[in-house]
């Protein structure tokens, strides 16, 4: 019997050290099978340099300046390869503290230094036929721009290789929506529903890695040798696009789709919304565009079309693509989709039944009261939609609420008149700063890099009870909630006046409760935490498994 058991284990552990071995065999085969090819790119025969001007700074025909606050212009011209060399010239240091806030950020949820060096290739593997996923121009584009990262995070990569890898971050956030990383909420309306009767569109951009990645923003003016020019939001050393419009008033704008976790990577939306932007003039131009590349990642793109005059969402996923037209004067995007051709699939059953109880649908309904009690809908009431933090009938629901318009970690806010070529983009914090205007007739007929595409007399004013009030709440807010992470994590008292002003700060979320119910029963005060774990759950929570969790907790503790 003891020699039987012995041959069994002898079995079981070969069969695991083999099971091991060829698990890494095809690690290594993945990996040395990655496409980690750099592109060919011309390079300048002549050196440029960085020139400082009167108000501006020039590389080459490229020109970067100061906007407004916390918002920079770059207008980009030339090549692929010269746009990109222009862009990491002019914004090298901006791409230095681009990085480092991502990589602190991805430092502090991953705090193993091996666990990084481990994804590291992981990464490598999953993105191992990126590069091939990417039209050969954008790629130039990216590789001229990383030749001027900073080596100090080539733990992570090569330079070209992390550049590439970020251009899929906003995908891989998208698949893990629930995680907090983004949750946006867009909307389209014309005819009656705006006050001149022309097509306006707004959209908040909630993809968070932290208040730092979000201090510097980017609104890009890119004159292509092929294709449209057009303008965009987004960060230094972006070269794909989150929120756009072209010289044609096409506009696009990215929101996430519930989707399950991606086995390969295939092309980033950013690239799809890039493509788009740069090349089609109508909403099936852009239907056209969409359909003929593949994405890893379920996303809505919100099109929206001066030429003809309404707005459409082309609903992006790794199985199809269908284009969903709004039969009314409006249209909303939140993180569902929405077409007949999804919602009938029966292999999307599980994410339409999940639709009713999500805070996508929450937030959608919550779009449609503000826009009827807005309508007619004018820039600046477009920016009260996005700044509202409140829920359905105005409930107080709690300050970084997900069920909220406005979760206060947007990247960027900004509205689009495209018949006008007209658009507005916020400037920190958040949504409730000012939303500067930029008129881009007044630079793209003329192709000129240095005439101000600012409108001073058509900015939306910040927020200011936001601003004073609101905004410091916050703030406050998550330093206390991390301060009770930290607190329970090492098993540490807190002064009991700091818990009870975290609790007045922000009393209608669910999350304060819940918070404090772990704290107590850190604490063994099984009491407290009970009641604070059944406050949580009378309040409004974005995910039933959230409700479940808690629920699990008290359960616990009652027993």
């Amino acid at each position: 019997m003891k020699r039987t058991m012995l041959k069994v284990v002898k079995y079981l552990f070969l069969i695991v050290l083999g099971t091991i071995l060829l698990i890494a065999a095809a690690g290594v085969l993945l990996y040395k099978s990655a496409d980690r090819s750099l592109p060919e790119i011309t390079i300048p025969e002549r050196v440029q340099e960085v020139v400082q001007m009167d108000g501006y700074t020039s590389f080459g025909e490229s020109v970067l300046m100061k906007s407004q606050g916390d918002l920079w212009e770059l207008h980009l011209k030339g090549t692929p390869s010269e746009r990109g060399f222009a862009m990491g010239n002019l914004c090298r240091d901006m791409m230095y503290k681009q990085e480092k806030a991502f990589v602190n950020e991805i430092r502090r949820m991953i705090p193993s230094e091996g666990y990084l060096r481990f994804l590291k290739y992981v990464t490598i593997i999953f993105n191992r036929n990126l590069s091939s996923n990417i039209p050969k121009e954008y790629k130039e584009e990216i590789y001229a721009a990383s030749l001027s990262c900073s080596s100090e995070f080539d733990f992570i990569g090569n330079a070209y290789e992390r550049q590439l890898n970020y251009h899929a971050a906003h995908d891989l956030g998208h698949a893990m929506q629930e995680y907090l990383l983004v949750g946006c909420s867009s909307f389209g309306v014309w005819g009656a529903k705006t006050a001149d009767s022309s097509l306006l569109l707004g959209r908040n951009f909630d993809f968070y890695v932290g208040d730092e990645f979000a201090a510097e923003k980017i609104v890009s003016f890119v004159y292509p040798e092929s294709g449209y020019r057009f303008a965009s939001v987004s960060w230094a050393g972006m070269v794909g696009v989150l929120s756009g419009m072209n010289e044609k008033g096409l506009t696009i704008t990215l929101n996430a789709a519930r989707s399950v976790p991606p086995i390969a990577s295939k092309t980033p939306i950013s690239i799809i919304a890039r493509e788009i932007l740069q090349y089609a003039s109508t909403i099936d131009e852009a239907f056209h565009i969409a359909s003929n590349m593949d994405a890893f990642v379920s996303e809505s793109l919100l099109i929206g079309s001066a030429i003809d005059g309404v707005a459409a969402i082309i609903e992006k996923g790794p199985k199809g693509t269908h284009l969903f037209r709004s039969e009314s004067d409006m249209i909303i995007s939140t993180n569902h989709f929405q077409s007949k051709e999804f919602l009938s699939n029966p292999k999307n059953r599980k994410s339409a039944e999940s639709i009713e109880g999500s805070h996508s649908m929450y937030r959608y309904l919550r779009l449609e009261q503000l826009i009827s009690e807005l309508t007619p809908v004018t820039p600046a009431a477009a920016a009260v939609v996005l700044r509202d933090h409140r829920g359905l009938d105005n409930k107080e629901i709690g300050l970084t609420n997900e069920m909220s318009i406005n979760q206060f970690i947007a990247h960027h806010a900004v509205i689009f008149q495209p018949e006008k070529l007209l658009m507005w983009v916020s400037s920190s914090k958040w949504q409730s700063g000012k939303m500067t205007a930029y008129d881009l007739n007044r630079i793209f007929p003329n192709g000129s890099v240095v005439a101000s595409p600012l409108r001073a007399e058509l900015e939306i004013a910040a927020d200011s009870a936001a601003i004073n009030i609101i905004v410091p709440l916050v703030t406050e807010y998550r330093r206390g909630a991390k301060n009770i992470r930290d607190a329970i994590k090492m098993n540490k008292e807190l002064d009991s006046s700091a818990l009870k002003r975290f609790l007045n700060i922000n009393p209608h979320y669910y999350y304060t409760y819940e918070l404090l119910g772990d704290y107590a029963k850190m604490s063994g005060d099984t009491d407290n935490a009970a009641i604070s774990y059944s406050k949580a759950l009378e309040l409004d929570i974005p995910y039933p498994s959230t409700r479940e969790e808690i629920a699990h907790k008290l359960k616990k503790i009652k027993r």
